[in-house]
């Protein structure tokens, strides 16, 4: 790991990322777990998210070009920071892509509309998020865009916990890409 990707993994490690075995975390899915990421504290911070942009558009780069992918994004709150951050470092480097916000519940006037963002020639898009666990989030986003007539071809993570939320998510056609993985913070709590 080098670069901007080590820098942000440092950032991930220092401010999101706790492990305790008592009591365990009590996870949105219901689980209990020793390990808790709390991603906003690195995608609501000026150089954690400008970083998550940069590593997250090098990641999907060739997604984008050879799958003419219009628009990231994904199940708000969690995947605004990042798509709208991976926007800006496209745009850095000559694509245009919008970034997409999903409703966890449908606009209750006016449109009624479920995604927000500039959908004009978007036909293919990436979903976003920042954490899987069951992938049921991701999932979430993934129907609600399909609902909407787009495209998903591929979802982007910045950390799979490996607990069976990438196989979910594939089982629904989707590869994923992650930035890390739990076992990373691991090797770096343990000392390898």
């Amino acid at each position: 790991m080098e670069g901007n990707k080590k820098e942000l993994f440092d950032i991930l490690y220092a401010r999101s990322f706790m492990y305790r075995e008592d009591p365990p975390f009590k996870l949105v899915s219901g689980r209990e777990s020793f390990y808790y990421f709390d991603c906003k504290s690195t995608t609501l911070h000026p150089v954690g998210v400008s970083l998550v942009g940069r590593v997250m558009f090098e990641a999907l780069a060739e997604s984008i070009k050879s799958g003419d992918v219009r628009a990231v994004g994904g199940l708000t709150l969690g995947a605004d920071p990042i798509s709208i951050s991976t926007s800006i470092a496209a745009l850095g480097n000559g694509t245009r892509l919008s970034p997409l916000i999903v409703r966890k519940e449908p606009k209750k006037h006016g449109t009624q509309k479920w995604i927000e963002g500039d959908l004009d020639g978007v036909k293919k898009v990436i979903v976003i998020d920042d954490v899987i666990t069951t992938g049921g989030s991701t999932i979430t986003a993934i129907e609600r865009m399909r609902e909407s007539g787009l495209e998903v071809v591929r979802a982007a993570v910045i950390i799979d916990r490996e607990e069976g939320g990438r196989e979910n998510i594939e089982k629904e056609g989707i590869s994923v890409i992650s930035l890390f993985t739990r076992s990373d913070f691991d090797k770096r709590r343990l000392g390898r």
